[in-house]
């Protein structure tokens, strides 16, 4: 996976949005103003800090290497993911996801109805693999 292949899937959620807002290495995404994502661009690997439900951010920290408490973040509610290969882009895009799903939940209602009845339209279709599956 690279940059823009993460780029453009973060924008593909509904109602994405992505600013500089920390310094010009610093590429967040948001879903109605709050950031659900932060992509490193000066990493090599690349590493990405998602937002995540606190027992479900121990248990990927306990099984995965490349994934650390957030930098920088709240490390109860966030994960920094180092994107070295040693997981699949199908799990990734798959943290993504649940990171937007954070994030959306908590929106004042009537936003987070409005991005919810987007999300369900277009991302939430049968014949797709559950993204909660971490198969790698």
């Amino acid at each position: 996976m690279n940059l823009e292949q993460i780029r453009l899937f973060c924008l593909s959620l509904p109602e994405v949005t992505e600013d500089l807002p920390f310094d010009e290495n610093t590429l967040a995404f948001r879903v109605c103003g709050k950031i659900f994502a932060l992509l490193s661009l000066d990493s090599s690997p690349l590493s990405i800090n998602l937002k995540c439900e606190p027992a479900r951010a121990v248990e990927l920290r306990e099984r995965h290497t490349c994934v650390q408490p957030g930098y920088h973040m709240n490390k109860t509610h966030w994960n920094t993911v180092t994107l070295d290969g040693s997981v699949t882009w199908t799990v990734v895009k798959g943290w993504v996801e649940h990171s937007w799903e954070q994030v959306a939940a908590g929106l004042k209602r009537d936003e987070r109805l409005a991005v919810m009845a987007l999300w369900n339209t277009k991302h939430r279709s049968d014949n797709r693999p559950d993204h909660h599956t971490e198969a790698t």
